[in-house]
């Protein structure tokens, strides 16, 4: 992933449960209603360059990488 992701470090703490509360209550990120933070690729978790037009949800690298798959002839 290109940004570290809050989930990860909530699944390491599935062995603590006093400090997954503690870590749930005091540094899980506000969820985001606009802004370049509201949108992650499905696939790789970047922020920039998406691609959300036809419930994609891709950031344009990702696209380009699997475009010939979901049916689109301009990368073939």
């Amino acid at each position: 992933m290109s940004a570290s992701d809050w989930n990860k470090i909530l699944k390491q703490l599935d062995a603590k449960p006093a400090i997954k509360q503690r870590f749930l209550r005091f540094c899980k990120p506000k969820e985001r209603k606009f802004g370049i933070a509201s949108k992650k690729c499905h696939r790789c978790g970047r922020f920039g360059a998406h691609i959300s037009q036809y419930g994609l949800h891709l950031c344009r690298q990702c696209f380009r990488e699997i475009a010939e798959k979901i049916g689109f002839k301009k990368y073939l």
